[in-house]
């Protein structure tokens, strides 16, 4: 018998917030631990948001949304996919999303210190996000 992996996939919500429990412009949750099949749907809960990968898994292209859209990714390939939002990523509103194994995390460890350069506020919690690793 034959299942559709869609009948088990998760769909998992990621508010883009001005203040959130983490402090000021934040991705709430900013680390997710998704099943491949899975997808993230980033919601501006408030306005002046959207999310761009910095980093795909080996197979994904690279996405960006839209300032104040509703956005949502499918996750097609295991690895990792790190992400900010660009009118913020000084203020270390990154974010992080593991999916099934970590094949790119020593890509992911060579270009990490170019986006923490461009940090200015909070760089520390972007660290931690790339601890749960």
């Amino acid at each position: 018998m034959l299942v559709s992996t869609e009948a088990f996939s998760k769909d998992w919500q990621v508010n883009m917030l001005n203040y959130g429990e983490a402090g000021s412009m934040v991705f709430e949750p900013a680390y997710i631990e998704a099943k491949l099949g899975d997808s993230v749907t980033f919601i501006p809960a408030q306005s002046g948001h959207n999310a761009k990968s910095y980093l795909v898994p080996e197979g994904d292209k690279g996405w960006a949304s839209q300032l104040n859209e509703e956005f949502t990714l499918s996750l097609n390939h295991e690895g990792v996919h790190l992400f900010y939002c660009p009118p913020h990523l000084m203020m270390g509103m990154v974010g992080l999303i593991k999916v099934g194994a970590t094949y790119n995390k020593s890509l992911l460890e060579k270009q990490y210190p170019r986006l923490r350069s461009k940090i200015v506020l909070n760089p520390e919690r972007a660290d931690a996000i790339l601890e749960n690793l």
